[in-house]
Protein backbone atom coordinates (compact mmCIF):
# COMPACT_ATOMS: atom_id res chain seq x y z
CA UNK A 1 0.00 0.00 0.00
CA UNK A 2 0.98 3.42 -0.65
CA UNK A 3 2.71 5.27 2.38
CA UNK A 4 0.76 8.18 2.30
CA UNK A 5 -2.18 6.08 2.01
CA UNK A 6 -1.72 4.36 4.64
CA UNK A 7 -1.08 7.50 6.75
CA UNK A 8 -4.58 8.77 5.65
CA UNK A 9 -6.43 4.96 6.52
CA UNK A 10 -4.67 5.38 10.19
CA UNK A 11 -5.79 9.04 10.82
CA UNK A 12 -9.51 7.99 9.25
CA UNK A 13 -9.85 4.91 11.84
CA UNK A 14 -8.37 6.66 14.65
CA UNK A 15 -10.76 9.59 14.55
CA UNK A 16 -13.56 7.07 13.77
CA UNK A 17 -12.76 5.12 16.89
CA UNK A 18 -12.32 8.33 18.99
CA UNK A 19 -15.89 9.63 17.42
CA UNK A 20 -17.49 6.87 18.16
CA UNK A 21 -17.10 6.68 21.63
CA UNK A 22 -17.64 10.68 21.80
CA UNK A 23 -20.67 11.01 19.80
CA UNK A 24 -22.40 8.77 21.50
CA UNK A 25 -21.63 10.22 24.67
CA UNK A 26 -22.72 13.16 23.82
CA UNK A 27 -26.21 11.98 22.49
CA UNK A 28 -26.67 10.71 26.06
CA UNK A 29 -25.77 13.74 28.15
CA UNK A 30 -28.78 15.27 28.52
CA UNK A 31 -30.51 11.80 29.57
CA UNK A 32 -27.81 10.20 31.56
CA UNK A 33 -26.52 13.09 33.37
CA UNK A 34 -30.09 14.93 33.91
CA UNK A 35 -29.71 15.68 37.58
CA UNK A 36 -29.56 19.93 37.96
CA UNK A 37 -28.85 19.94 34.14
CA UNK A 38 -25.29 18.63 34.38
CA UNK A 39 -25.04 16.82 31.36
CA UNK A 40 -25.84 19.99 29.08
CA UNK A 41 -24.30 22.16 31.22
CA UNK A 42 -20.97 19.96 30.72
CA UNK A 43 -21.63 20.09 26.75
CA UNK A 44 -21.46 23.94 27.04
CA UNK A 45 -18.91 24.23 28.49
CA UNK A 46 -17.25 21.99 26.52
CA UNK A 47 -18.42 24.30 23.62
CA UNK A 48 -16.94 27.76 25.32
CA UNK A 49 -13.78 25.91 26.04
CA UNK A 50 -13.02 25.25 21.92
CA UNK A 51 -14.05 28.51 21.41
CA UNK A 52 -10.69 29.42 23.39
CA UNK A 53 -9.06 26.52 21.85
CA UNK A 54 -9.60 27.70 18.22
CA UNK A 55 -8.11 30.98 19.30
CA UNK A 56 -4.46 29.99 20.14
CA UNK A 57 -3.31 26.33 20.85
CA UNK A 58 -3.69 24.65 17.00
CA UNK A 59 -0.90 26.52 15.59
CA UNK A 60 0.98 26.74 19.34
CA UNK A 61 0.98 22.98 19.73
CA UNK A 62 1.38 21.89 15.97
CA UNK A 63 4.63 24.16 15.92
CA UNK A 64 5.94 22.24 18.62
CA UNK A 65 4.94 19.17 18.99
CA UNK A 66 4.32 18.38 15.19
CA UNK A 67 1.27 16.63 13.69
CA UNK A 68 1.20 13.33 14.63
CA UNK A 69 2.08 13.80 18.73
CA UNK A 70 -0.67 16.83 18.81
CA UNK A 71 -3.35 14.71 17.18
CA UNK A 72 -2.59 11.87 19.85
CA UNK A 73 -2.72 14.24 22.61
CA UNK A 74 -5.67 15.85 21.86
CA UNK A 75 -7.34 12.40 21.34
CA UNK A 76 -5.89 11.74 24.95
CA UNK A 77 -7.97 14.79 25.90
CA UNK A 78 -11.24 13.29 24.66
CA UNK A 79 -10.81 10.02 26.62
CA UNK A 80 -10.45 12.20 29.98
CA UNK A 81 -14.16 12.82 29.09
CA UNK A 82 -14.78 9.32 29.08
CA UNK A 83 -13.65 8.74 32.45
CA UNK A 84 -15.07 11.46 33.84
CA UNK A 85 -18.39 10.17 33.47
CA UNK A 86 -17.93 7.26 34.83
CA UNK A 87 -18.44 9.04 38.55
CA UNK A 88 -20.50 11.93 36.84
CA UNK A 89 -20.36 15.16 38.92
CA UNK A 90 -19.64 18.81 39.04
CA UNK A 91 -16.37 18.46 39.77
CA UNK A 92 -15.22 15.52 37.10
CA UNK A 93 -17.45 16.37 33.90
CA UNK A 94 -16.67 20.46 34.34
CA UNK A 95 -13.24 20.04 34.37
CA UNK A 96 -13.04 16.97 31.58
CA UNK A 97 -15.17 18.76 29.24
CA UNK A 98 -12.73 22.03 29.08
CA UNK A 99 -10.16 19.52 28.53
CA UNK A 100 -11.92 18.12 25.71
CA UNK A 101 -12.65 21.67 24.36
CA UNK A 102 -9.04 22.78 24.71
CA UNK A 103 -7.76 19.30 22.78
CA UNK A 104 -11.12 19.69 19.63
CA UNK A 105 -9.69 22.73 18.14
CA UNK A 106 -6.05 21.17 17.78
CA UNK A 107 -7.17 17.82 16.81
CA UNK A 108 -8.69 19.05 13.67
CA UNK A 109 -6.32 21.24 12.79
CA UNK A 110 -3.83 19.24 13.01
CA UNK A 111 -5.57 16.31 10.97
CA UNK A 112 -5.77 19.10 8.54
CA UNK A 113 -2.72 19.92 8.39
CA UNK A 114 -1.43 16.13 8.13
CA UNK A 115 -4.11 15.21 5.39
CA UNK A 116 -3.10 18.49 3.38
CA UNK A 117 1.00 17.78 3.62
CA UNK A 118 0.20 13.84 2.73
CA UNK A 119 -1.07 14.84 -0.12
CA UNK A 120 0.59 17.91 -1.50
CA UNK A 121 3.70 15.08 -0.64
CA UNK A 122 2.08 12.31 -2.85
CA UNK A 123 1.24 14.92 -5.31
CA UNK A 124 5.05 16.07 -6.36
CA UNK A 125 6.03 12.28 -6.78
CA UNK A 126 3.71 11.29 -8.92
CA UNK A 127 3.39 14.72 -10.71
CA UNK A 128 -0.21 14.78 -10.04
CA UNK A 129 -2.97 17.76 -9.40
CA UNK A 130 -2.13 18.50 -5.60
CA UNK A 131 -5.43 20.08 -4.97
CA UNK A 132 -7.33 16.79 -6.18
CA UNK A 133 -4.97 14.40 -4.59
CA UNK A 134 -6.16 16.17 -1.18
CA UNK A 135 -9.58 16.60 -2.07
CA UNK A 136 -8.98 12.16 -2.57
CA UNK A 137 -7.71 12.10 0.88
CA UNK A 138 -10.51 14.03 2.60
CA UNK A 139 -12.96 12.01 0.90
CA UNK A 140 -11.75 8.72 2.18
CA UNK A 141 -10.87 10.39 5.39
CA UNK A 142 -14.89 11.70 6.02
CA UNK A 143 -15.89 8.27 3.99
CA UNK A 144 -14.44 6.24 7.26
CA UNK A 145 -15.48 9.26 9.70
CA UNK A 146 -19.07 9.55 9.07
CA UNK A 147 -20.10 6.82 9.78
CA UNK A 148 -18.81 7.43 13.86
CA UNK A 149 -22.29 8.39 14.46
CA UNK A 150 -24.02 5.24 13.65
CA UNK A 151 -21.76 2.77 15.48
CA UNK A 152 -21.64 5.05 18.44
CA UNK A 153 -25.02 5.41 19.01
CA UNK A 154 -25.49 1.27 18.13
CA UNK A 155 -23.37 0.21 21.19
CA UNK A 156 -25.01 2.80 23.18
CA UNK A 157 -28.53 1.32 22.15
CA UNK A 158 -27.33 -2.07 22.18
CA UNK A 159 -25.55 -2.06 25.60
CA UNK A 160 -28.54 -0.18 27.74
CA UNK A 161 -31.56 -2.29 26.15
CA UNK A 162 -30.06 -4.94 28.12
CA UNK A 163 -31.46 -3.48 31.24
CA UNK A 164 -33.96 -6.00 33.39
CA UNK A 165 -36.01 -3.24 34.32
CA UNK A 166 -38.76 -2.34 31.45
CA UNK A 167 -40.93 0.56 32.97
CA UNK A 168 -44.14 1.19 31.56
CA UNK A 169 -44.47 5.20 30.98
CA UNK A 170 -47.93 5.93 32.17
CA UNK A 171 -50.52 8.20 30.40
CA UNK A 172 -49.99 10.94 33.23
CA UNK A 173 -46.34 11.20 33.24
CA UNK A 174 -46.52 10.93 28.78
CA UNK A 175 -48.27 14.56 29.57
CA UNK A 176 -44.42 15.48 30.72
CA UNK A 177 -42.90 14.85 27.40
CA UNK A 178 -43.04 16.93 24.14
CA UNK A 179 -42.88 20.78 23.39
CA UNK A 180 -44.68 21.57 27.17
CA UNK A 181 -42.34 19.62 28.96
CA UNK A 182 -42.21 19.24 32.94
CA UNK A 183 -38.77 21.08 33.82
CA UNK A 184 -38.85 18.93 36.74
CA UNK A 185 -36.80 15.07 37.65
CA UNK A 186 -40.67 13.90 37.70
CA UNK A 187 -39.96 11.50 34.69
CA UNK A 188 -36.86 10.15 36.35
CA UNK A 189 -38.64 7.44 37.72
CA UNK A 190 -40.72 6.40 34.22
CA UNK A 191 -39.43 6.56 30.74
CA UNK A 192 -36.05 7.82 31.25
CA UNK A 193 -34.78 5.93 33.95
CA UNK A 194 -31.24 5.34 34.52
CA UNK A 195 -30.29 2.49 33.66
CA UNK A 196 -28.73 0.18 36.27
CA UNK A 197 -24.50 1.05 37.08
CA UNK A 198 -23.33 -2.22 35.33
CA UNK A 199 -24.63 -0.99 32.34
CA UNK A 200 -23.37 2.30 32.39
CA UNK A 201 -20.25 1.85 33.13
CA UNK A 202 -20.16 -1.17 30.82
CA UNK A 203 -20.77 1.15 28.35
CA UNK A 204 -18.50 3.95 29.51
CA UNK A 205 -15.76 0.76 29.25
CA UNK A 206 -16.46 0.27 25.66
CA UNK A 207 -16.37 4.04 24.56
CA UNK A 208 -12.87 4.43 26.91
CA UNK A 209 -11.05 1.42 25.04
CA UNK A 210 -12.26 2.57 21.77
CA UNK A 211 -10.21 5.95 22.63
CA UNK A 212 -7.29 4.22 23.91
CA UNK A 213 -7.28 2.58 20.78
CA UNK A 214 -7.68 5.27 19.14
CA UNK A 215 -4.45 6.69 20.43
CA UNK A 216 -2.19 3.43 19.98
CA UNK A 217 -3.33 3.17 16.40
CA UNK A 218 -1.69 6.57 15.56
CA UNK A 219 1.20 6.37 17.80
CA UNK A 220 1.94 2.92 16.28
CA UNK A 221 0.99 3.39 12.70
CA UNK A 222 1.45 7.12 12.24
CA UNK A 223 4.38 8.36 10.48
CA UNK A 224 6.11 11.59 11.95
CA UNK A 225 6.15 13.98 9.16
CA UNK A 226 9.51 14.17 6.91
CA UNK A 227 11.48 16.94 8.30
CA UNK A 228 11.47 19.46 4.68
CA UNK A 229 7.80 18.77 4.39
CA UNK A 230 7.38 19.51 8.43
CA UNK A 231 9.85 22.48 8.22
CA UNK A 232 7.65 23.69 5.10
CA UNK A 233 4.47 23.48 7.47
CA UNK A 234 6.27 25.34 10.77
CA UNK A 235 7.21 28.22 8.34
CA UNK A 236 3.55 28.53 7.40
CA UNK A 237 2.39 28.31 10.87
CA UNK A 238 4.86 31.38 11.94
CA UNK A 239 3.82 33.33 9.39
CA UNK A 240 1.47 34.66 11.20
CA UNK A 241 2.18 35.30 15.02
CA UNK A 242 -1.19 34.32 17.54
CA UNK A 243 -1.88 38.15 17.89
CA UNK A 244 -2.39 38.39 14.23
CA UNK A 245 -3.99 35.07 13.65
CA UNK A 246 -6.35 36.41 16.57
CA UNK A 247 -7.05 40.24 15.65
CA UNK A 248 -7.54 39.08 12.24
CA UNK A 249 -10.63 36.94 12.90
CA UNK A 250 -12.64 39.94 14.37
CA UNK A 251 -11.19 42.04 11.63
CA UNK A 252 -12.71 39.94 9.19
CA UNK A 253 -16.19 41.59 10.86
CA UNK A 254 -15.62 44.96 9.05
CA UNK A 255 -16.41 42.75 6.13
CA UNK A 256 -20.55 43.09 5.96
CA UNK A 257 -21.22 39.46 4.78
CA UNK A 258 -19.74 37.95 7.34
CA UNK A 259 -21.74 40.59 9.83
CA UNK A 260 -24.54 38.63 7.93
CA UNK A 261 -23.55 35.22 8.25
CA UNK A 262 -23.78 35.32 11.77
CA UNK A 263 -27.53 34.71 12.43
CA UNK A 264 -27.24 31.37 9.97
CA UNK A 265 -23.27 30.06 11.42
CA UNK A 266 -24.86 30.59 15.08
CA UNK A 267 -28.05 28.88 14.14
CA UNK A 268 -26.27 25.88 12.77
CA UNK A 269 -25.03 25.55 16.19
CA UNK A 270 -28.50 26.05 17.45
CA UNK A 271 -30.34 23.52 15.93
CA UNK A 272 -27.43 20.57 16.38
CA UNK A 273 -27.83 21.56 20.31
CA UNK A 274 -31.66 20.69 20.06
CA UNK A 275 -31.27 17.66 18.78
CA UNK A 276 -28.90 16.23 20.69
CA UNK A 277 -29.76 18.01 23.93
CA UNK A 278 -33.18 18.86 24.04
CA UNK A 279 -35.10 16.05 21.34
CA UNK A 280 -33.52 13.43 22.75
CA UNK A 281 -34.50 14.16 26.06
CA UNK A 282 -37.98 15.44 25.91
CA UNK A 283 -39.00 13.48 23.38
CA UNK A 284 -37.16 10.08 23.07
CA UNK A 285 -35.71 9.32 26.63
CA UNK A 286 -39.16 10.62 28.07
CA UNK A 287 -41.78 8.67 26.32
CA UNK A 288 -39.75 5.26 25.02
CA UNK A 289 -36.42 5.06 27.47
CA UNK A 290 -32.94 5.79 27.23
CA UNK A 291 -32.30 2.70 25.25
CA UNK A 292 -33.82 4.28 22.11
CA UNK A 293 -31.36 7.63 22.09
CA UNK A 294 -29.30 5.61 20.47
CA UNK A 295 -31.22 4.45 17.68
CA UNK A 296 -32.85 8.13 16.84
CA UNK A 297 -29.29 9.47 16.48
CA UNK A 298 -28.29 6.51 13.99
CA UNK A 299 -30.78 7.77 11.67
CA UNK A 300 -30.02 11.22 11.99
CA UNK A 301 -26.27 10.25 11.34
CA UNK A 302 -27.19 7.90 8.14
CA UNK A 303 -29.92 10.27 6.75
CA UNK A 304 -26.95 13.10 7.44
CA UNK A 305 -23.91 11.44 5.65
CA UNK A 306 -25.77 9.96 2.71
CA UNK A 307 -27.65 13.86 2.41
CA UNK A 308 -23.98 15.25 2.66
CA UNK A 309 -22.83 13.26 -0.13
CA UNK A 310 -25.87 13.87 -2.44
CA UNK A 311 -26.19 17.78 -1.64
CA UNK A 312 -22.35 18.02 -2.45
CA UNK A 313 -22.89 16.77 -5.56
CA UNK A 314 -25.92 18.00 -6.62
CA UNK A 315 -25.44 21.62 -5.62
CA UNK A 316 -23.66 22.40 -8.78
CA UNK A 317 -26.66 21.68 -10.63
CA UNK A 318 -29.09 23.36 -8.40
CA UNK A 319 -27.19 26.06 -6.80
CA UNK A 320 -27.24 26.52 -2.94
CA UNK A 321 -30.45 28.93 -3.04
CA UNK A 322 -32.37 25.47 -3.36
CA UNK A 323 -30.83 23.79 -1.20
CA UNK A 324 -31.25 26.41 1.66
CA UNK A 325 -34.90 26.87 0.81
CA UNK A 326 -35.39 23.12 1.13
CA UNK A 327 -33.53 22.81 4.40
CA UNK A 328 -35.57 25.83 5.46
CA UNK A 329 -38.95 24.75 4.69
CA UNK A 330 -37.97 21.32 6.24
CA UNK A 331 -36.69 22.61 9.60
CA UNK A 332 -39.55 24.88 9.82
CA UNK A 333 -42.05 21.89 8.92
CA UNK A 334 -40.38 19.71 12.23
CA UNK A 335 -40.25 22.73 14.03
CA UNK A 336 -43.94 23.75 13.86
CA UNK A 337 -44.53 19.67 14.31
CA UNK A 338 -42.75 19.25 17.26
CA UNK A 339 -44.63 22.24 19.13
CA UNK A 340 -48.02 20.33 18.07
CA UNK A 341 -46.92 16.67 18.73
CA UNK A 342 -47.43 14.61 21.81
CA UNK A 343 -44.99 11.92 21.94
CA UNK A 344 -46.79 8.60 22.78
CA UNK A 345 -44.65 5.09 22.69
CA UNK A 346 -47.45 3.53 20.16
CA UNK A 347 -46.01 6.29 17.26
CA UNK A 348 -42.68 4.27 17.22
CA UNK A 349 -42.10 5.37 13.39
CA UNK A 350 -42.94 9.18 14.41
CA UNK A 351 -39.70 9.38 16.61
CA UNK A 352 -37.59 8.34 13.61
CA UNK A 353 -38.93 10.60 10.93
CA UNK A 354 -37.96 13.59 12.74
CA UNK A 355 -34.38 13.04 13.26
CA UNK A 356 -34.34 11.58 9.41
CA UNK A 357 -35.84 14.91 8.50
CA UNK A 358 -33.28 16.89 10.76
CA UNK A 359 -30.41 14.84 9.27
CA UNK A 360 -31.90 16.41 5.77
CA UNK A 361 -31.60 19.58 7.05
CA UNK A 362 -28.76 19.49 8.65
CA UNK A 363 -26.54 18.14 5.82
CA UNK A 364 -27.62 21.59 3.76
CA UNK A 365 -26.43 23.65 6.90
CA UNK A 366 -23.27 22.06 6.90
CA UNK A 367 -22.32 21.79 2.98
CA UNK A 368 -23.25 24.11 1.89
CA UNK A 369 -22.36 27.49 4.51
CA UNK A 370 -19.28 25.55 4.19
CA UNK A 371 -18.97 26.16 0.91
CA UNK A 372 -20.10 29.54 1.11
CA UNK A 373 -17.65 30.86 3.25
CA UNK A 374 -15.04 29.61 0.74
CA UNK A 375 -16.33 31.23 -2.27
CA UNK A 376 -17.44 34.61 -0.40
CA UNK A 377 -13.74 34.61 1.25
CA UNK A 378 -11.55 33.25 -0.68
CA UNK A 379 -8.64 35.83 -0.01
CA UNK A 380 -9.37 35.46 3.44
CA UNK A 381 -9.71 31.62 4.39
CA UNK A 382 -8.20 31.13 7.67
CA UNK A 383 -9.96 34.53 9.10
CA UNK A 384 -13.08 33.53 7.28
CA UNK A 385 -13.30 29.71 8.74
CA UNK A 386 -12.34 31.02 12.42
CA UNK A 387 -15.23 32.74 12.36
CA UNK A 388 -17.47 30.25 11.14
CA UNK A 389 -16.05 27.89 14.22
CA UNK A 390 -16.85 31.24 16.70
CA UNK A 391 -20.01 31.38 16.01
CA UNK A 392 -21.23 27.75 15.47
CA UNK A 393 -19.30 27.08 18.66
CA UNK A 394 -21.11 30.07 20.34
CA UNK A 395 -24.71 28.60 19.20
CA UNK A 396 -24.04 25.30 20.76
CA UNK A 397 -22.80 26.97 23.90
CA UNK A 398 -26.05 29.45 23.82
CA UNK A 399 -28.22 25.99 23.30
CA UNK A 400 -26.83 23.64 25.84
CA UNK A 401 -26.65 26.68 28.52
CA UNK A 402 -30.39 27.51 28.64
CA UNK A 403 -31.33 23.65 28.05
CA UNK A 404 -32.27 22.82 31.37
CA UNK A 405 -34.06 26.52 32.03
CA UNK A 406 -37.03 26.85 29.35
CA UNK A 407 -39.41 24.60 28.49
CA UNK A 408 -39.15 23.00 24.52
CA UNK A 409 -41.52 25.03 23.21
CA UNK A 410 -39.48 28.43 24.10
CA UNK A 411 -36.54 26.79 22.37
CA UNK A 412 -38.25 25.67 19.34
CA UNK A 413 -39.71 29.56 18.96
CA UNK A 414 -36.18 30.65 19.71
CA UNK A 415 -35.33 27.92 17.29
CA UNK A 416 -37.70 29.41 14.62
CA UNK A 417 -36.71 33.02 15.26
CA UNK A 418 -32.98 32.32 14.51
CA UNK A 419 -33.93 30.29 11.30
CA UNK A 420 -36.36 33.26 10.08
CA UNK A 421 -33.50 35.52 10.42
CA UNK A 422 -30.53 33.43 9.15
CA UNK A 423 -32.62 33.42 5.92
CA UNK A 424 -33.44 36.94 6.22
CA UNK A 425 -29.17 37.81 6.27
CA UNK A 426 -28.54 35.35 3.90
CA UNK A 427 -30.85 36.36 1.52
CA UNK A 428 -28.91 40.04 2.11
CA UNK A 429 -25.82 38.40 1.50
CA UNK A 430 -27.01 37.39 -2.27
CA UNK A 431 -28.43 40.16 -3.07
CA UNK A 432 -25.17 42.18 -2.01
CA UNK A 433 -23.27 39.27 -4.26
CA UNK A 434 -25.43 39.63 -7.15
CA UNK A 435 -25.26 43.42 -6.97
CA UNK A 436 -21.03 43.65 -6.62
CA UNK A 437 -20.38 40.57 -9.69
CA UNK A 438 -22.89 40.66 -11.91
CA UNK A 439 -21.32 37.99 -14.13
CA UNK A 440 -23.66 35.39 -13.88
CA UNK A 441 -21.23 32.62 -15.54
CA UNK A 442 -18.51 34.03 -13.58
CA UNK A 443 -20.28 33.16 -10.69
CA UNK A 444 -22.01 30.18 -11.72
CA UNK A 445 -17.96 28.67 -12.34
CA UNK A 446 -17.06 30.14 -8.62
CA UNK A 447 -19.97 28.60 -7.14
CA UNK A 448 -19.33 25.24 -8.91
CA UNK A 449 -16.05 24.99 -7.20
CA UNK A 450 -17.44 24.91 -3.55
CA UNK A 451 -15.42 23.19 -1.37
CA UNK A 452 -17.38 20.43 -0.08
CA UNK A 453 -17.52 20.49 4.34
CA UNK A 454 -14.71 19.34 5.77
CA UNK A 455 -15.49 20.00 9.08
CA UNK A 456 -19.11 18.87 10.13
CA UNK A 457 -18.95 18.17 14.17
CA UNK A 458 -16.53 19.00 16.59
Amino acid sequence: MERNLKNVLVISFGFLLLFTAYGGLQSLQSSLNSEEGLGVASLSVLYAALILSSMFLPPILIKKLGCKWTIAISMCCYITFSLGNFYASWYTLIPTSVILGLGGAPLWSAKCTYLTIAGTSYAEKAGKNAKDIINQYFGVFFLVFQSSGIWGNLISSLILSQSSTKVEVSEEDLECCGAHNCLTDSTNTTGSARPSNSLIYTLLGVYTASGVLAVLLVIIFLDQIKSDQAETEKEKLEAPSFWSTFLATFRHLKDKRQCLLIPLTMYSGFEQGFLSGDYTKVYVTCALGIQYVGYVMICFAAVNSLCSLLFGKISQFTGRKLLFALATVTNTACIIALLLWKPHPKQLAVFFVFPALWGLADAVWQTQTNGLYGILFEKHKEAAFANYRLWESLGFVIAFGYSTKLQAYIKLYILLSVLVLSMLTYGAVEYLEAKSSPGTPAAAKKEKGAPHAQETRM
